[in-house]
């Protein structure tokens, strides 16, 4: 699996940049199909940092109302990165 195509995105969250200021915790969103080894794999390479731990949830989609019709949003996966100790990401540091 190329490794752009892992992480989805960062997510911005202000539950996230509590976790990224006090714990060095970043999370993002990844591709359904990606194990933790090649989410480690792919956050090493593209942002030349060294990982701990690699934490992955699969989040269910949810039934939305528009009017009258009815619809459900798709589910994804996110996982929460834990960096080694004096590791940053720097573009995220002041979202």
């Amino acid at each position: 699996m190329n490794r752009y195509h892992v992480i989805k995105k960062p997510l911005i969250t202000e539950k996230g940049t509590t976790a990224q200021q006090e714990t060095n915790q970043y999370c993002f969103a990844v591709d359904p199909k990606a194990t933790k080894r090649d989410i480690r794999e792919a956050v090493e390479s593209i942002f030349n940092v060294k990982i701990e731990k690699v934490r992955t949830m699969s989040v269910a989609g949810k039934y939305r109302r528009v009017g009258r019709s009815t619809g459900r949003t798709s589910a994804w996966k996110k996982a929460v990165v834990t960096l080694s100790e004096g590791q940053r990401i720097e573009f995220l540091e002041g979202a």
